[in-house]
This record gives structure tokens, C-alpha cells and sequence, in this order.
């Protein structure tokens, strides 16, 4: 009796070490979300079945001719002269115009030129210069954090990677597609902001739908080559021409193929 007893104790310690090992568990478990989400991007980039993709293509030709003879040397409309500056900012473009951040980069750039300077800012000192461009105060926070980042991690230099930049305080992929394409040319997406929605949409290039498959919709029909002139492009026309509300259709030469009410109207 006290031997069975002894076996089935024995049995139980051993169940039990099993059930907490850690590499059977990890074994057990399903991926996390992150990774999944990771092995379906590629997936998406890579070789993803998409919808009328011919049709789209030779409309995306069309569009990025007529685009290239509007704008046939786009440049970015913010004011900077480094890397750092550019980082800098593209976060404050965020909620607000190209123009009124370039108002105060005189001010902020002379005061803090470099990634070491605005790390050693005074918050209360930096929310007097970010005050005219709105939402100053999350701003002031995230671009000092960013600078304290850029001086721990990378010796006060603007990484050239997607995953190191989208670390930093108030970079998110856009923002850092704008970077790597316009300081470094490097091509690692298209940066889909509001303009870039917008336009895609109106001229069929995308169904829509997160910002994140607008981008593949539009990596897909693009070469690399042409993704950050091709982004400012549509940023350009999105901002001077197809505007959201009362777009200037009449003379636009992409007027015949656009799905917008006020095309239709106008032809």
C-alpha cells in the first residue's frame, strides 16, 4: 500500500515538472500577434493576390506620367538642413502645415541645432518656441525624447533603418518613410498620409481601408525607384489641386479617370 502510494506521488512530481518546463510551453503556444501580424505583411508585400491589379497598374502609369509632368522635380515643402532637423520636423508637421512648422524652425534650429543641444532643452523654454504650431506641449515632450534617444542609442546620429527610427517619440511608419526617403534615399515604403489617402483613392489606385494596406496598394503598382518622388507628387497635387473639399477639377489632366462627385460633375 505504502509503495503504491510512493509510485503515484512520484507520478504526480513528474506530470507536474512537465507541465512547467519552459520549453514545452513555449512549444504549446500559439505565435503571438506581433508575429503573425509580421508573416502576414510579408506575405502582403511579397506576393499577395490583389484586385483588378492590370487595370490598376496601367492606371497607375497613367497617373505617375501625368504627376511627373506637373511636378517633374518634387521637393519636400519643410524647412531643414540636416537628418536630425528633418526628423525633427516631420513629428511637428503632425495635425498641422508644412508652413507654421517652418514659421518656428529658425527659432527652434538656432536654439537647437542638433540631436545633443535639444536633448539638454528646458521643456518650459521649447513649449515657448513650439506654442504657434498647436498640440506644443505632447510635441516639446516628444522631440526632446527623441533627442535624449538619438544621443543614448545612436551617438546623436538619425538612424537608417524602419525598425530603429519608429522607436523614437512620435515616429510612426509615415513619418519614418519621409525620412528615409528624403535624407537618405532609401526606399522602404511610401509614406500615406492625408493627401496621399486622398488622391489614391479618388483616382482608383486603392479601395482604401487602413493606411497600412493603402501603402501596399500603392508599393505594389510602383517601382521602388519612384516611391519618394512619386509620394510627394501626390502630396503636391493633394494639397494644391485635389483638395478635399471643392477640388480644382476643372483643366486637371487626371479629371477623365477620377471617381470624385465633383469630376463627375465637371466633365
Amino acid at each position: 500500500m505504502a509503495e503504491a502510494k510512493e509510485k503515484k506521488k512520484k507520478s504526480t512530481a513528474k506530470s507536474t515538472t512537465r507541465e512547467r518546463s519552459p520549453k514545452r510551453k513555449a512549444e504549446r503556444e500559439p505565435p503571438t500577434k506581433g508575429a503573425e501580424a509580421e508573416s502576414f505583411e510579408r506575405v502582403l508585400v511579397s506576393r499577395r493576390v490583389s484586385y483588378a491589379v492590370a487595370a490598376r497598374t496601367e492606371r497607375a502609369h497613367a497617373v505617375g506620367a501625368a504627376l511627373e509632368r506637373l511636378y517633374p522635380d518634387p521637393r519636400c515643402e519643410l524647412d531643414y538642413e540636416t537628418p536630425f532637423q528633418l526628423l525633427i520636423a516631420v513629428i511637428l508637421s503632425a495635425q498641422t502645415t508644412d508652413k507654421r512648422v517652418n514659421s518656428i524652425a529658425p527659432a527652434l534650429f538656432g536654439r537647437y541645432p542638433d540631436a545633443v543641444a535639444l536633448a539638454k532643452a528646458n521643456l518650459f523654454e521649447l513649449r515657448e518656441i513650439l506654442r504657434p504650431i498647436g498640440f506644443f506641449r505632447a510635441k516639446a515632450r516628444a522631440i526632446r525624447g527623441t533627442a535624449r534617444l538619438l544621443v543614448k542609442k545612436h551617438g546623436g546620429e538619425v538612424p537608417r533603418t524602419m525598425g530603429e527610427l519608429v522607436k523614437l517619440q512620435g515616429v510612426a511608419r509615415k513619418s519614418a518613410n519621409v525620412v528615409l526617403g528624403e535624407a537618405f534615399g532609401i526606399a522602404d515604403g511610401i509614406a500615406v498620409d492625408t493627401h496621399v489617402a486622398r488622391v489614391a483613392q479618388r483616382l482608383g489606385l486603392t479601395k482604401g481601408g487602413t493606411v497600412r494596406r493603402m501603402e501596399l496598394d500603392l508599393m505594389e503598382l510602383t517601382p521602388r525607384e519612384r516611391w519618394a518622388k512619386d509620394h510627394l507628387r501626390l502630396v503636391l497635387f493633394g494639397r494644391y489641386r485635389c483638395l478635399a473639399r471643392s477640388p480644382l477639377c476643372e483643366g486637371c489632366p487626371l479629371r477623365s479617370g477620377c471617381l470624385a462627385p465633383e469630376a463627375s460633375a465637371a466633365r
